[in-house]
């Protein structure tokens, strides 16, 4: 695997600064990453590890411990992705669980997506805990963040997102999500030039949802608006610089 130039700016250095920002990562912390199989989570592995062996975040007494959930998909073989972390140094976690079929062949679900994260956070949290991590790491990027800020405003009105950090009090479970300022397109031309193993998602509703709705809205916007996303951010991270309506009671 290969470094340009370039990585520093669309990836290393992003990451180190949203870590400082939000004093996401400590010495002596062990980190689950909750390996999906997809292009982001498999991305943010590669780049964390790097950071580590290299120093680059100031020290390297950091464990990090790659899990996967087994959805109970017969097609998925996760073998691609086990030679992965292994070459890195890592055994990949596999989890059995049968929430694939719970979900399509017992409930039914339409609108499976709720239900699905929930009950995979649900059991990724307890490997964790159960592997001795506190922290866990998601591969969610910019664009999840400008998408799921433009979700809660179209469909609940709200103008709020996920967090970079968020503690779980019931878990004693710490969520960061370390490639929160590197934007989609970057980890695509990444996986692409890396090569890094991608898992097909055989989720019948995959690229069906709301989700895939506004993603498209805001790529349609960011053609006549280049700056749309920086500006998204600029209001999540300027909460004082807000002007709302006071009703009266």
């Amino acid at each position: 695997m290969g470094f340009e130039k370039r990585d520093n700016q669309y990836f290393y250095n992003p990451i180190r600064q949203v870590i400082m920002d939000f004093q996401m990562i400590e010495p002596g912390d062990k980190i689950a990453l909750g390996m999906s199989g997809g292009k982001d989570s498999t991305t943010l592995l590669y780049l964390l590890d790097t950071m580590i062996k290299q120093k680059r975040l100031g020290f390297d007494n950091v464990t990090l411990v790659p899990i996967m959930l087994d959805m109970g998909y017969e097609s998925v073989d996760p073998t691609p992705l086990q030679e992965f972390c292994r070459q890195l140094g890592y055994t990949l976690e596999i989890v059995p669980t049968q929430i694939a079929p719970i979900l399509f062949d017992v409930r039914k679900e339409t609108n499976p997506c709720s239900l699905c994260a929930n009950l995979r956070r649900g059991i990724l949290y307890d490997t964790a805990v159960k592997l001795g991590c506190r922290k866990v790491a998601l591969g969610h990027h910019l664009d999840d963040a400008v998408e799921t800020f433009m979700m809660n405003m179209l469909f609940h009105g709200e103008l709020a997102s996920f967090q970079p950090v968020t503690y779980l009090d019931r878990t004693d479970i710490t969520l960061i999500r370390p490639l929160l300022y590197v934007e989609e397109k970057a980890i695509k031309r990444f996986v692409q030039r890396e090569e890094l193993p991608v898992i097909f998602n055989p989720c019948p509703v995959d690229k069906k949802t709301k989700r895939e709705e506004v993603k498209k809205f805001v790529a349609e916007i960011e053609e006549d608006y280049p700056q749309f996303k920086k500006r998204v951010v600029q209001v999540l991270e300027r909460p004082e610089r807000a002007q709302f309506w006071n009703k009266k009671k």
